[in-house]
């Protein structure tokens, strides 16, 4: 059984790598997504960036991320491309359908939520005097 789901992928391409370069990559990318019956949802070049560590003699890399719609099996088969590829210094491949669901339905938890938020027009946290203290701990005098 083969189910479509939601996938970052954001690969690192080494600095030496010229703009062709980088471009001929990503279609590499989405000549396997077609290929394999997936799609290409949003790419994003976000260029050169210095890295958090050293990967060989490498402090910079070409950033690329791609949100893909897709099988395990396309996964597979783009991450075995990236591993054999000389450019690609780092990938990582990070399913968000999950996410995405639990995110969602936090938003509509809230939307559910009735009455104004708290705070607004709600003295329920405030003592019988009204001045927002813990009057449990008030002494009498």
């Amino acid at each position: 059984m083969s189910t479509s789901r939601q996938y970052e992928l954001v690969y690192i391409v080494s600095p030496d790598a010229s703009e062709q370069e980088v471009t001929d990559l990503h279609a590499q990318v989405e000549a396997v997504i077609a290929r394999i019956g997936g799609e290409l949802v949003k790419s994003e070049n976000w260029g050169r960036r210095k890295m958090a560590y050293e990967i060989g003699p490498h402090k910079e890399g070409i950033y690329v991320l791609e949100l893909i719609n897709g099988t395990g099996e396309l996964m597979k088969e783009l991450e075995r491309r990236l591993r054999v590829s000389e450019k690609i210094l780092r990938y990582l491949v990070v399913r968000v359908d999950e996410e995405l669901r639990a995110a969602e339905r936090t938003r509509s938890r809230r939307k559910v939520r009735t009455g104004p938020p708290a705070g607004e027009g709600d003295r329920s946290g405030m003592g019988v005097d009204g001045d927002g203290g813990d009057d449990r701990f008030e002494t009498e005098a």
